[in-house]
């Protein structure tokens, strides 16, 4: 095996792993890790990714937005809501510790990130979210 599929199952394990723990804790963001390991797994192997596309895990967090980059308002708002909270946390630490110029960077990433989710994230509708849920559950039957 090579060293390079090697490190890439290795993150991908690992962002799989820490994205698990984000789609149960509110207070970790799942999406971002999950994707990342859909990339890796995709970089990895065949069958790794084949495995992970199938998993429940990626088709409620990850699929609706992977087909077609969208995402509802309910998912949007959850991981602005997140991310905003941990900045808001790392934010005030530095505060704390008089490190301005940090804060202006992490408040730049911040009103990028916020900028990104609302203006160039589409915002699936219900009928396409219901949809896609219909979908999943003839997959599921067949």
């Amino acid at each position: 095996m090579k060293v390079k599929k090697i490190i890439y199952i290795t993150l991908g394990m690992i962002s799989l792993g820490i994205g698990a723990v984000g789609a149960v804790l509110p207070m970790l963001p799942a999406f971002p890790f999950l994707l990342f390991a859909a990339f890796c797994f995709g970089k990895s192997s065949e069958r790794l990714h084949k495995w992970f596309i199938g998993t429940k895990l990626y088709k409620n967090n990850l699929e609706s937005y992977v087909k077609g980059h969208k995402m509802t308002w309910k998912t949007k708002i959850k991981i602005m809501v997140m991310v905003t909270i941990l900045m808001t946390v790392g934010f005030v630490l530095m505060m704390i510790k008089s490190l301005y110029i940090p804060c202006g960077i992490l408040a730049g990433v911040w009103l990028f990130h916020i900028v990104y989710f609302i203006f160039f994230v589409k915002t699936m509708t219900k009928e396409e979210a219901e949809k896609m849920r219909m979908e999943n559950d003839k997959e599921k039957i067949q």
